[in-house]
């Protein structure tokens, strides 16, 4: 019986050091290959490419003995390009990271990390992605890796719900720090920005996106109350959109008047 086969993609490139960290934490679970962007492709969400052509390029002994493509598309291209010109069969397995920084709360929507892992349950792949709250380049994965193993483990072992995944986030401490996982709710945030007016050497004018996120409540039972507290937070993710519970009251409405 063959191998399981585990796909890895991210966001942050395939040069990044997350996603060597990722390969080397699911490596001895089963065969690994590896799809990811040619270059950084953060914030690019569920975005695909349309009108314009998309490259593969084979990076012969970037992983060691693990086959490994860059593509010139996003996070979801690289997932839609294995799945349909790359794999021999479905993976069995698709872990997107690890992420340069935390994906917690509201930035869920805006990542390309995710938005891979949500690409990959689309296609009935069991998916996880996972972040650490570090932006560093040099951020120290140590952490990061043993929890990814971890997780990565009990999803093999006992699956996950059809349409669901799971978006894993890992807090910037030591591991004597570490209290474990914990399964929460995604928490109720968003990022208050403005554009700074800035000028270009030729003197024209450009614009530059900053922000503040801003918790909007503070339950023990959320991603961000767990990170804070020193644990790894573990949401389950769907990607049915509808507001379920709206339903009812618009129901209400004279939608015939």
């Amino acid at each position: 019986m063959s191998q399981p086969l585990i796909l890895v993609c991210n966001d942050d490139g395939i040069h990044a050091p997350g996603i060597r960290a990722l390969v080397e934490a699911v490596e001895h679970l089963g065969d690994v290959v590896v799809v990811a962007p040619d270059r950084p492709q953060s914030g690019m969400g569920h975005a695909v490419t349309i009108g314009e052509p998309l490259r593969i390029h084979q990076k012969t002994g970037l992983f060691g003995r693990h086959q490994a493509y860059e593509t010139t598309g996003t996070p979801v291209d690289c997932v839609k390009l294995a799945v349909d010109r790359i794999l021999h069969r479905k993976p069995d397995l698709l872990v997107s990271g690890i992420n340069h920084g935390s994906n917690s709360s509201i930035n869920v929507i805006y990542s390309g990390t995710m938005s891979a892992a949500v690409e990959g349950a689309i296609e009935g792949i069991p998916s996880v992605g996972f972040s650490l709250c570090n932006y560093a380049l040099d951020a120290d994965f140590t952490l990061a890796q043993q929890v990814a193993t971890q997780v990565t483990q009990l999803i093999m072992a006992n699956g996950l719900m059809p349409n669901t995944l799971l978006n894993v986030n890992i807090p910037n401490i030591t591991g004597n720090d570490y209290k474990g996982l914990k399964i929460c709710r995604q928490s109720a945030a968003k990022w208050k920005e403005n554009f700074e007016e800035r000028t270009d050497p030729y003197r024209k004018k450009y614009y530059w996106m900053v922000g503040e996120f801003h918790l909007l409540e503070h339950s023990t039972d959320t991603d961000e109350w767990a990170l804070a507290n020193h644990f790894a937070s573990v949401v389950p993710v769907q990607f049915d959109l509808t507001a379920h519970h709206a339903i009812p009251y618009l129901n209400q409405w004279n939608l015939e008047g």
